[in-house]
């Protein structure tokens, strides 16, 4: 039986959202992936490498409201070599359901502590008391632009039994960042504290739409 979601109001695609955020980009190894990043049974015969991320984003402006994310994405799946967000954690029960239901997206609503300081930003994310992940990051130098363009996501997700695609365009200034502190609960989100970033990047501002899905024929 599919999982029966509490009623809430639709915010149908596309999406519009403006905010600042936290990227970091890894390339995950085979070995890795297989035994830390937590994989549904459906992705994990089925990696085929690529760029990977985390995201912490501050979305300031949503059609559902502001709100906060947490992102994993591990890399590249199946035979269409698309990208998978495979543990997502949301502070808004709108945004869970709608992501949910516009792109299949499993969000789980948790609760998110974002601190500002000079040139750091210090994040908490908890769920039901218990903690998921806390970083703090350090960031500064030249803003320079960034996009989609230049690091594309295209996303095949697969949620109750529904596949879709979406690929999400964004751009927005950067500035180059590193982790500082990083506790992380492995059981519920995969454990990062023994892989280094490739780049790790400041976004702010930034802006980003997410389409429509579309079905794989």
């Amino acid at each position: 039986m599919p999982k029966v979601f509490p009623p809430f109001t639709p915010a149908p695609a596309p999406w519009s959202l403006k905010g600042e955020g936290i990227i970091l980009l890894f390339r995950f190894k085979e070995g890795w992936i297989k035994k830390a990043a937590n994989l549904p049974d459906h992705l994990k015969q089925e990696f085929k490498g690529g760029f990977g991320y985390v995201m912490l984003v501050n979305y300031q402006e949503s059609p559902v409201g502001p709100y906060r994310e947490l992102l994993f994405i591990p890399g590249k799946f199946g035979k269409e070599k698309l990208q998978t967000i495979t543990t997502i954690f949301v502070d808004s029960e709108e945004s869970t359901a709608n992501g949910r239901a516009n792109w299949a997206i499993p969000k789980q609503t948790a609760d998110f502590h974002w601190q500002k300081e000079k040139g750091l930003d210090k994040v908490e994310v908890s769920l039901n008391g218990k903690l998921v992940f806390r970083a703090s990051i350090r960031f500064g130098g030249m803003s320079f632009p960034i996009s989609t363009g230049f690091l594309p996501i295209r996303l095949r997700q697969e949620l109750a039994g529904q596949v879709l695609f979406t690929q999400p365009e964004g751009k927005g200034w950067g500035k180059l960042a590193r982790i500082k502190d990083l506790e992380v609960d492995s059981q519920l989100f995969p454990d990062i504290r023994g892989v280094k970033p490739l780049l790790a990047l400041k976004v702010n501002p930034f802006t980003l739409t997410f389409p429509k899905p579309s079905i794989p024929a």
